[in-house]
């Protein structure tokens, strides 16, 4: 029995020897023996703390792309529609001066001789007339023809109010000058005679 104990002090006396050699090799390296287990958890924490910090800095790169192009898409989209709107306003100015050639052969027809030597001239100038209206139609143009219609101030615009006992108040009891609409918006108002 005391044989046994003796082996096993011999045992524990062999690896006390051995961990102390351990760390007089580490002491021999450079650095004592507490540094270097918390040199490795230091240079752990500190690749953590550089990777926490790069991946904050793509995502910051990728939000500030997206809304880039968040923004070009918005500006594509607004130069369309600016674009769209000039092309219209263009449009609306150059279909305006055909409405002017619109309504002077309307008085012309008004007048027109139903027989005799200038009928015939008067059909050749309603066909020119219904040509150019197709024209105008065509290109988006609708005529307004309101006419016992209620006054409203965005389509029409009032010359002049007159009483009238067939008509309720507001009313359009006459139309002076029909007015025409381009791709719902109001290129021209009617000119209307309204009941008081």
């Amino acid at each position: 029995m005391i044989m046994m104990s003796d082996k096993k002090e011999d045992i524990e006396k062999v690896k006390d020897s051995g961990e102390e050699e351990a760390q007089a090799e580490m002491v021999s390296e450079g650095g004592s023996v507490a540094e270097q287990p918390s040199d490795g958890k230091n240079e752990l924490s500190a690749l953590q703390e550089k990777l926490a910090e790069t991946e904050a800095k793509a995502a910051e790169h990728l939000d500030g792309w997206q809304r880039a192009q968040a923004e070009f898409s918005n500006y594509k989209k607004r130069l369309a529609r600016e674009q769209e709107q000039q092309a219209a306003e263009v449009r609306g100015r150059v279909l305006k001066r055909y409405l002017e050639i619109v309504d002077d052969l309307e008085l012309a027809l008004k007048n027109a001789p139903k027989d005799g030597p200038g009928a015939d001239w008067a059909q050749g100038i309603e066909l020119i007339y219904k040509k150019l209206v197709s024209f105008l139609e065509s290109e988006g143009l609708t005529r307004m023809d309101p006419l016992g219609e209620p006054f409203d101030a965005n389509l029409h615009e009032a010359v002049t109010q007159e009483e009238s006992p067939d008509h309720e108040s507001g009313t359009i009891i006459e139309v002076l000058r029909p007015g025409y609409l381009l791709a719902e918006r109001v290129l021209r108002p009617a000119s209307v005679k309204v009941a008081k």
